[in-house]
C-alpha cells in the first residue's frame, strides 16, 4: 500500500508540473501578443501622423492668420488714434 501512495504522489506531481508549466506558457504568449499588438499598434499611429502631416499644414497655410487680416483695418484704427488723441 506504501509504494501505491509514493506512485500517486509522483504522478501527481508530474501532473501539478505539467499544468504549471502550460500556464506558465500561456501566460508568457499572452504577454509577447501583447508585445507584439503594442509595437503594431505604435507603428500605425507614428505611420498615420506621418501620412497625414502635410495635410494639416496645408490647412494652416490656406487659413489667413488673424493678425495678418486685422492688418487691412490698422491704418485706419492709426489714423483714428492720432486724430483724437496726439496734440495737433
Amino acid at each position: 500500500m506504501n509504494i501505491f501512495k509514493i506512485i500517486l504522489v509522483a504522478v501527481g506531481v508530474i501532473i501539478a508540473a505539467m499544468l504549471a508549466f502550460s500556464v506558465i506558457g500561456i501566460v508568457y504568449s499572452a504577454l509577447w501578443y501583447l508585445f507584439l499588438l503594442g509595437i503594431v499598434a505604435i507603428g500605425g499611429a507614428v505611420g498615420y501622423k506621418l501620412l497625414t502631416k502635410g495635410k494639416e499644414s496645408r490647412q494652416l497655410n490656406e487659413n489667413t492668420p488673424i493678425a495678418i487680416a486685422e492688418m487691412d483695418n490698422a491704418d485706419r484704427t492709426l489714423e483714428e488714434y492720432r486724430r483724437k488723441y496726439l496734440p495737433k
